[in-house]
């Protein structure tokens, strides 16, 4: 193939380019060219679509993620906010904690190990380039159901990707979820969190500021794995045999990045660039154009000193491979030779590919031909901005008017059987299977992990200074009402970490949805962030960052919408949390909140076949008194656990096998107060010497002891609650 250079697209202006495979809509490309004054060449075609993709641009939510910054309260914490690789926030000290959430869904279908490890490497790197070792990662998955033939197949690949990469790099996994629904089959939800920590004055920004200094690249070759890999792959619907493009996935080396981690901190630590931003989705032509635009503007890029795995590459595919392990930074000529040094000790590949100019263009040159002369913020964060239209679907008031009909359970018999269900259904089964691939204990510094309520890192081993992190999200209630289900989300996190003994501090999310092109997923995504930016204006917790994730659809079928959302907070000292398990017996159990008759989009429900009713109602000034009671009195739980998904009887089950410590329990209405969901509520444990510090809404429920869990006379020995909630995943997945 001839080279296409910028002067034979001036001169040749009908020749016919394949826009519309590349994901471009014709009015999309009409604007390239008027951009440009002419037709792009195919270099620019290639930046300009995986740039424009709905997974890089957020072209069809940008109108609406705009509230976040709108409606965001003041916090003296957040030190950066959105529009940066990831958000940051002061967690005392001198010290920075940084965390975000992404999606890797599609490339984790098509290929379960290497979708999975790479969106652990991509979130990885987000967090590196901020200037932060990171120090914990978090999954939270969804899948089909857990029978199905592809659960199967993607389950264990995807975790054991997620393994496999972050149990290399030495981090530990602290937390998480697996949930299982139909609507996931074909379309498993792979989100990763990174969570890293820094000192203030090693915060790292992506720009390429000051004409002169060097654009080098670091990190592995440039391969032809992931050539418009997420970018294309995250920005189309699935049909119902696949995709219709299947781009490669990327490739991961979770030793290359090991090494690139520990390289790139000891560059940080000389304090040798001026800007750097990681190569994830849009590989190069992203990272050129969002270095450019967050400077001064002009930037000169050789794209033949690109080091590759593959020379046979086309200047087109090294702009739009995804290949991973790679980071682009901006260094002052004469920290250079540094530089390089610091790269040679890591035995770290790395090429000066260019410089910072004092002009408004990215110009991109192959031997000396310039195929790429366009201004980029055009092309980073000047892409279509798309108001589509939404509309409340049709099924939003069918589902609203129906009654939850379940039976409850009444008698001894029906309560064993009915916790006995609860403990072993997949949803709410132990996920020790999953988990034991993982390492939650690399580095020595992890204090909570799964499955706690809230995953718990030391920051400060002096002054045992912590964050705790927390990911959340119930489809069901955001299927019933998307507002509220993305304000009970909020409140869910933010009680997790209230109740492991942390304060919340700052939000990230993932946003995932189906076709964007649906006016009912639409109306459900922009219900969604109403809900979170209001939630988050009330409660006074800041949005640091996220991710959108659209196209999560199998034909016609799209995902419930799930909004995941994770809540970090500061512990001062990681020796005061308080773990979810009965320690002792002798304790008395005291249940905090209220509970109503909230079965609609419960577990429970959905075991019977029903998705349907009104989802509760967040109440966040009681969700918000309640967290301060917590926080308030914490040093008098000997355990504390959230109720959330499976109500009271999921919550005894985890609170007494944690440690084997058994639990006799009273309840007046058993079917309601075990099952409901009503959000707002925790079960804790103390000493009956400690009963006056009960200052919030409570009800003592029983006591703690013996080798059973009891209920209203129905007794379940711990073995058999064991047995039955430890054999799911091995029976399923082997």
């Amino acid at each position: 193939m001839s080279l296409d250079t910028v002067a034979i697209a001036q001169t040749s202006p009908d020749t016919k380019q394949p826009f519309a495979e590349l994901g471009l809509k014709p009015d999309e490309y009409a604007r390239i060219k008027e951009i440009l004054s002419r037709r792009p060449t195919s270099s620019e075609l290639a930046m300009y679509s995986v740039m424009w993709s709905e997974h890089c641009s957020y072209k069809s939510s940008k109108v609406h993620l705009k509230q976040f910054g709108e409606k965001a309260p003041h916090s003296d914490a957040l030190l950066v906010g959105i529009g940066e690789n990831a958000g940051v926030v002061d967690v005392g000290q001198g010290y920075a904690v940084t965390f975000k959430i992404e999606s890797h869904n599609h490339p984790s279908f098509i290929e379960p190990y290497q979708g999975a490890a790479t969106g652990v490497g991509g979130i990885v790197r987000d967090i590196l380039t901020m200037g932060a070792r990171p120090i914990a990662v978090m999954d939270p998955l969804r899948f089909g159901p857990a029978d199905a033939p592809d659960t199967k197949r993607v389950l264990p690949g995807i975790v054991a990707g997620i393994g496999g990469y972050g149990n290399c790099l030495g981090l530990p996994n602290i937390g998480g979820e697996i949930t299982f629904d139909q609507t996931y089959l074909g379309n498993p939800l792979v989100n990763a969190l990174c969570v890293g920590v820094m000192r203030h004055d090693q915060i790292k920004l992506a720009k390429a500021s000051g004409a002169g200094n060097l654009v080098v690249l670091f990190g592995a070759k440039t391969g032809g794995d992931g050539i418009g890999g997420v970018s294309v792959l995250a920005s189309e619907t699935f049909g119902a045999s696949g995709p219709a493009k299947r781009p490669s996935v990327q490739v991961g080396d979770p030793f290359v990045e090991k090494v690139l981690i520990e390289c790139s901190l000891e560059i940080f630590a000389e304090d040798l660039v001026v800007g750097i931003q990681d190569l994830g989705g849009a590989g190069l032509s992203c990272a050129t154009s969002e270095l450019a635009s967050g400077g001064s503007g002009g930037m000169a890029v050789q794209l033949d000193k690109v080091p590759l795995r593959d020379p046979s590459l086309s200047p087109e595919e090294i702009l739009m491979s995804e290949s991973q392990e790679r980071m682009c930074a901006i260094v002052e000529p004469k920290h250079i030779a540094r530089f390089l040094e610091i790269c040679a000790k890591w035995d770290i590949t790395v090429d000066v590919i260019g410089e910072v100019t004092d002009g408004d263009r990215l110009i991109i040159t192959w031997h000396g031909e310039v195929i790429v002369d366009v201004p980029p913020r055009t092309v980073a964060h000047e892409g279509p901005v798309y108001n589509r239209p939404f509309a409340q679907p049709d099924y939003i008031n069918i589902v609203n008017a129906q009654s939850i009909d379940v039976p409850l359970p009444k008698s001894v018999a029906e309560i064993k059987a009915a916790m006995l269900t609860i403990a072993s259904t997949p949803n709410l089964a132990d996920k020790s299977w999953v988990t034991s691939q993982y390492d939650k204990y690399v580095q020595g510094n992890t204090i909570l992990a799964q499955p706690e309520d809230a995953g718990m890192v030391r920051v400060d081993e002096t002054t045992q200074l912590g964050v705790a992190i927390s990911t959340d999200a119930n489809a069901n209630w955001s299927y019933l009402n998307p507002y509220e289900g993305a304000k009970l989300a909020l409140a869910e996190a933010a009680r997790n970490i209230a109740v492991a003994g942390a304060k919340p501090l700052a939000v990230t999310n993932c946003l995932n949805f189906g076709s964007p092109e649906d006016p009912g997923v639409m109306w459900q995504f922009a219900e969604t962030v109403r809900g979170l930016a209001d939630g988050c204006l009330e409660m006074g917790l800041p949005v640091t960052g996220g991710n959108v994730s659209f196209y999560n659809q199998t034909g016609e079928v799209a995902i419930l919408p799930t909004p995941v959302i994770g809540v970090l907070g500061v512990i001062q000292d990681v020796r005061t949390r308080t773990p979810m398990g009965i320690p002792a017996a002798g304790l008395d159990l005291y249940l905090l909140g209220e509970t109503k008759n909230d079965l609609a989009g419960s577990e429970w429900a959905f075991l019977h076949n029903q998705r349907g009713g009104n989802s509760p109602i967040a109440d966040l000034q009681r969700e918000m008194k309640l967290i301060d009671f917590l926080l308030a009195n914490n040093s008098a739980f000997k355990c504390a656990h959230d109720l959330s998904q499976g109500g009271l009887a999921a919550t005894l089950i985890e609170a007494t096998l944690k440690n084997n410590v058994g639990a006799t329990v009273t309840l007046s209405d058993a079917g309601i107060e075990l099952l409901s969901e009503t959000p707002s509520r925790v079960l804790i444990a103390i000493d009956p010497r400690d009963a006056a510090k009960i200052t919030y809404p409570a009800t003592k429920i029983g006591t703690t002891g013996g080798t059973s869990l009891t209920i209203n006379g129905a007794e379940i020995s711990l073995s058999e609650l064991r047995t039955a909630h430890t054999e799911t995943f091995p029976k399923l997945f082997g």
